[in-house]
């Protein structure tokens, strides 16, 4: 969602790092600069002045300026503003009050709000055990019923503890809302997700019908969900739903996409409500708490190895990973075991999800792309393996020129493809067998040189 914010004020901050000293105009023409980048990412105008306005106040004092490296000083000035501009500390769902606690989401139609209903539902499940039950209140859309009813059916494969309210025809929202927390109540449920309807536009009719809820459920979290491409527009948008229906937090859907980021600034700042949450990608399971302080660090592109670790704890099973590590001790590692990395790999985000969370990312990306390195190198390279046969994948040795050609047609890719992926596995192997000789002691003394090629 930072990419191209990143990007620019990567190059402005590079330019600062190598000057030794800094005077006051290096700092406005560097501010003049991070300016732009800003209203380049569709952050609000107001948002944008009272942002440079307090960095620069803080950014020209004496302590900064003759500093040792002022140029780093005034990244960690901007590192900091841009926090507190993110709201500072991290806010989670507030659902601690006495079940069954009602949770309204609002916001206008097309925003993800359906399917932010399931992942947030899920979310509380997995996480916290927390008994959610699922209603919508959406009866504008024919198919909002049924798509969230779908939704708790995609759910129940992985958790028992999420249910869906039954439909009735033609009952209103506020029938509904009343008749879900009325079932949460008598079926012992934890949470009620209220997922109201949204249209096109702002308009009376649907501010009107959501206070209605609000007031006959006293939600204990009114949560706005917005799409993170919105823009400028965000701000009103946020604006309105803050004076209407007092929202309590926002959740930023399809941070996985090309946007601009500026939604997530300006809509923090004008409405003083926390960024609670964040959907990165499609999967049910794809829903993020937001880390002012982490979000801070990939925008100034140093990185979030916190959640990145996070995010490999979460996708990697305890189970797995011992029988691979027994695997690599045995001198084992064979093509099975490659797939099963790269998917999980594709479940931490991709080359592209977990690139964002690395330091230096602008520098990674740009080597990508010199390599020409794309996001479905993964599933191309497992569709590889997926085309081979049992003993092929445990026996490299196997697979011999007909073989390759076989295994490029049914994974429809080239023989070069296969070559390269075979190339790569052998490569792995090995450098596997050169940290089990040398052990834990051998690689203390030696370092990463020993397992360098020689020539």
């Amino acid at each position: 969602m930072f990419e191209s914010l990143t990007g620019r004020l990567g190059e402005v901050f590079d330019r600062l790092r190598k000057r030794g000293a800094l005077t006051e105009g290096d700092v406005d023409n560097a501010l003049r600069e991070v300016r732009t980048a800003l209203l380049e990412a569709d952050v609000a105008l107001p948002v944008v002045r009272d942002f440079i306005a307090q960095v620069r106040q803080k950014a020209v004092g004496t302590n900064v300026l003759k500093s040792v490296t002022p140029g780093q000083m005034v990244i960690k000035v901007v590192h900091d503003h841009l926090i507190e501009t993110l709201g500072g500390e991290t806010s989670d769902l507030e659902v601690t009050g006495a079940p069954p606690v009602p949770i309204l989401t609002v916001g206008l139609q097309g925003s993800g709000k359906t399917t932010t209903t399931a992942k947030i539902a899920l979310r509380l499940a997995t996480r916290e055990r927390k008994k959610v039950l699922m209603a919508s209140l959406d009866v504008q859309r024919p198919a909002a019923q049924e798509q969230l009813r779908q939704l708790g059916e995609q759910i129940k494969a992985q958790t028992d503890l999420v249910s869906t309210l039954p439909i009735i025809s033609g009952q209103q929202p506020v029938d509904i809302a009343k008749r879900a927390l009325t079932a949460a109540k008598l079926q012992a449920f934890d949470v009620v997700m209220l997922d109201t309807a949204g249209r096109l536009h702002i308009d009376e009719g649907l501010m009107a019908e959501v206070e209605a809820v609000k007031a006959a459920t006293n939600p204990g979290e009114v949560l706005l969900v917005a799409d993170a491409l919105t823009g400028q527009d965000a701000v009103n948008l946020a604006k309105s739903f803050k004076a209407r229906t007092d929202v309590t937090g926002i959740v930023l859907t399809r941070t996985d996409g090309d946007g601009r980021g500026g939604a997530a600034l300006s809509m923090r700042a004008v409405t003083g409500c926390p960024i609670k949450l964040l959907g990165v990608g499609e999967r049910l399971d794809a829903l993020e708490l937001f880390h002012p302080e982490r979000i801070a660090g990939r925008i100034l592109g140093m990185g979030d190895v916190v959640s990145l670790v996070e995010r490999a704890a979460e996708t990697i099973e305890a189970e797995e990973a011992e029988r691979l590590s027994a695997k690599i001790k045995k001198n084992q590692f064979d093509l099975d075991d490659l797939r099963q990395q790269l998917r999980q790999m594709r479940k931490m985000g991709g080359l592209q999800g977990i690139m964002g969370m690395l330091p230096g990312v602008g520098q990674i990306k740009k080597q990508m792309a010199e390599a020409k390195l794309d996001e479905g190198l993964l599933k191309r390279q497992e569709a590889i393996i997926n085309s081979m046969t049992p003993k092929e994948r445990e026996n490299v040795n196997l697979i011999g020129a007909k073989r390759k050609i076989r295994i490029a047609n049914g994974s429809g890719t080239s023989v070069q493809d296969v070559n390269r992926l075979l190339k790569q596995f052998i490569q792995m192997a090995s450098m596997m067998k050169k940290v089990n000789k040398m052990g834990e002691k051998g690689m203390m003394r030696g370092g990463l040189a020993n397992l360098l090629p020689r020539r």
